[in-house]
């Protein structure tokens, strides 16, 4: 396989987003006692979060017993938490993901109702029998008409295939549209490694922009290997704890200025919220 060729704009004119998961569907207190579950919780990663380097958070959201939950008010509630702390200074996507939990009509309703500003939507979870195509490309012609920034994650090249045939066939209309190429989930392990990256950018045709998540205290790599082909970066405790040489991080924001630092050492700027909102799509 030939490796992907580099973005054609320098890297230095190119702001890499760097998106903190502070705490995902399923990590807890027992897991690290730094695992934000309430709206105060995230809306003070928040605060450290950008001031180490973020410019955009992905938010999840939890019942009182600290279990996965997918309902708009609590998404307000917490959305309006972290405006508090941060205004608008970071870019707030939420999520749809099922976790096991709920159905994919039950995840488009969330999306439905909420109009956030920013959603991230497993192409797994809502391109299924359950929802008929019909229906289907009516909530993505939904999104794309209100300009909501979908982040659509897909998890190998058949995924990134899949997405590329219902755009070619007409059934993603232009857009806000981005992707998030998710390294290692299936691999024994769960391990990721910055070559799981080739092949979706070979599948991929460029026509969004891209970011990277990965597993472990291999994150950091895999990250850095996405900031210099010219993409994107999520990282923290959703799924990984860990710090590049191997010890337990002691923060969502220790995580975020090791990637900071990285993009840094190739020459690319931080992008702000601003940034973000630019290149995913908000903003003409």
């Amino acid at each position: 396989m030939n490796a992907p060729a580099l973005p054609r704009a320098a890297l230095a004119d190119s702001p890499v987003i760097i998106t903190v998961a502070p705490n995902g569907a399923y990590k807890k207190a027992a897991d690290h006692p730094a695992v934000p579950l309430t709206a105060d919780d995230l809306a003070r990663e928040a605060r450290a979060c950008l001031d180490a380097g973020a410019g955009m958070m992905h938010m999840h959201v939890r019942k009182p017993d600290g279990s996965h939950l997918l309902d708009a008010q609590a998404y307000r509630d917490a959305l309006a938490a972290v405006e508090r702390a941060v205004g608008r200074e970071l870019l707030v996507q939420v999520t749809s993901e099922a976790a096991g939990v709920y159905k994919a009509a039950e995840q488009i309703a969330l999306v439905r109702e909420l109009q956030p500003e920013a959603v991230s939507i497993g192409l797994r979870e809502i391109a299924v029998p359950d929802i008929a195509e019909a229906e289907l490309a009516a909530f993505l012609a939904w999104l794309a008409e209100r300009r909501i920034m979908t982040q659509i994650i897909l998890y190998d090249e058949g995924d990134v295939r899949r997405w590329l045939s219902l755009r070619a066939r007409g059934l993603v209309p232009p857009g806000a549209w981005s992707v998030l190429f998710v390294l290692g989930r299936y691999s024994a392990g769960q391990t990721s490694r910055p070559q799981d990256l080739l092949p979706f950018l070979a599948a991929h045709d460029g026509g969004e922009p891209w970011a990277v998540c990965a597993f472990g205290a291999t994150e950091n790599t895999c990250i850095a290997a996405a900031a210099a082909f010219g993409g994107h970066a999520r990282v923290g405790f959703e799924n990984n704890l860990k710090l590049r040489d191997g010890s337990i991080a002691p923060d969502n924001a220790a995580l975020v200025r090791q990637a900071a630092d990285g993009a840094r050492a190739l020459g690319r700027p931080l992008a702000t919220a601003a940034d973000a909102r630019r290149i995913y799509g908000a903003i003409a």
